[in-house]
């Protein structure tokens, strides 16, 4: 029988020794006990509850890809998020996430998402028009602002007034709030539930329902076609021919709010701040984008902006908006030589993958023209939007928007840095702060 290798243990102590400091940022914890222990470690924080750590990119496409059905995603979305925004793409598993991922799918292929590129770029320039020159400003809430109108748009066209939206944006900002309080803080549920805090915000997730309920009833109603997302996902039919219920439909669509717009805004505005510390890259997109200024169709334009994708592809290699996946494992699992008994939770540290000695040269360095190959040559060790199966099905929605609104505000401006150093505040997502720029018109 082979010997299994031996998992070094963090203790239950040291963790809460360092947990304020955790709560903060958990990202020098994980560093620190990888430089430490290797590529895994484990903390028990239970007889029978184990969470293993990992930056091997190895053990992740085993867990992701090759034997993805021993694994499903932790309670943190199929419990903890879903009560807030229901049963959805990001939130569903087993044959209800088959079911779903199979109906929707065809909304985001690229020969729809082409009927899309002119609404999107329409709200890039809107919100662009509304810039303030010669002035340092965080660019965060604009990039936050930017990609929940770019999301509203696809979705609904004209549908939803400015007062829905800007509610729509607030609660699903509150939520998520809301979240990371109770798994950085599980030891205070019961207050959570007794003053009253929970129910708050679950009742926030119910009016954003609430909201999008009425925009979904009155499109129904409406003998307009919008060629938006919503119709895609209305006229979207299941293999016997049925459509989503409206339960359903709604929870889809509210998984778009939370996962369309924010992953996004992180990964726009490190891109700029990383453009504002290197200008000579801000030199060679803006050549790129004369280069391709005949061309009139939105999709060529894109597809044309080769030194723009590789940049923003270095961007979330560095600053990766969703920096840990977690799975937990159906039955015992065996790889190389570790094992896994069933039931254990395996989280994945996507920022230390990114990053890692071993597999990438000069890994802390802002590199893009490692990418000048396209991505593709990397897919065994980076993640941006995931692995497997359960890949992000917006990925290519995501890199179409994040590609115009660099080339547009390229056009526009030369982008100065306020800071020396780009600061980060690991929430569910990996959030910029402090990105202070200066933007003079060019």
């Amino acid at each position: 029988m082979k010997q299994q290798t031996h998992i070094s243990e963090v203790s239950l102590l040291q963790f809460i020794k360092h947990s304020f400091k955790i709560l903060k940022n958990p990202l020098p914890f994980h560093h620190r006990n990888f430089k430490k222990y290797g590529d895994i470690f484990r903390l028990n924080i239970g007889a029978k509850n184990h969470i293993f750590f990992s930056r091997d990119a190895e053990l992740a496409i085993h867990v992701l890809q090759k034997n993805q059905k021993n694994y499903t995603k932790s309670r943190i979305q199929t419990k903890d998020l879903a009560k807030y925004v229901g049963k959805g793409l990001l939130t569903a598993e087993d044959e209800h996430w088959k079911t779903q991922r199979k109906l929707i799918q065809p909304a985001f292929h690229k020969k729809n998402l082409q009927q899309l590129l002119d609404t999107i770029q329409s709200a890039i320039n809107a919100e662009y028009d509304k810039f303030e020159t010669n002035k340092a400003i965080d660019v965060f809430p604009v990039f936050n602002d930017l990609a929940f109108q770019t999301v509203v748009k696809s979705l609904f066209s004209s549908a939803a007034n400015a007062d829905e939206i800007n509610r729509l944006q607030h609660i699903t900002e509150e939520v998520q709030k809301m979240l990371v309080k109770e798994l950085r803080q599980p030891y205070l549920g019961w207050w959570f539930k007794i003053s009253g805090t929970l129910q708050d915000h679950l009742d926030l997730g119910q009016e954003s329902k609430d909201i999008l309920k009425r925009i979904v009833n009155q499109r129904q109603q409406s003998s307009v076609k919008y060629n938006d997302l919503l119709d895609m996902l209305l006229s979207a039919r299941y293999d016997d021919g049925s459509s989503m219920e409206e339960k359903q439909l709604l929870d889809e669509i509210l998984i778009l709010f939370v996962a369309g717009h924010e992953t996004t805004s992180n990964a726009l505005t490190f891109t700029l701040q990383l453009l504002a510390l290197h200008p000579e890259w801000q030199d060679k997109i803006y050549v790129e984008i004369k280069a391709n200024e005949d061309e009139h169709d939105l999709m060529n334009q894109v597809m044309n902006s080769k030194i723009c994708q590789q940049v923003i592809e270095e961007s979330m290699r560095l600053y990766p908006p969703v920096y840990f996946i977690d799975r937990v494992n159906i039955e015992d699992d065996n790889f190389k030589d570790y094992h896994f008994k069933a039931n254990s939770n395996l989280l994945f540290s996507v920022f230390e993958i990114h990053r890692h000695p071993k597999l990438w040269e000069q890994p802390n360095k802002f590199l893009p023209e490692r990418f000048e190959d396209g991505g593709r040559q990397f897919s065994s060790q980076y993640f941006p939007f995931g692995a497997g199966p359960r890949k992000c099905i917006g990925n290519n929605f995501a890199m179409f928007e994040m590609i115009l609104a660099i080339n547009e505000i390229i056009k526009r401006y030369k982008i100065k840095p306020e800071f020396k150093f780009i600061d980060i505040l690991p929430l569910i997502t990996l959030k910029p702060k402090n990105a202070i720029l200066n933007f003079e018109a060019r």
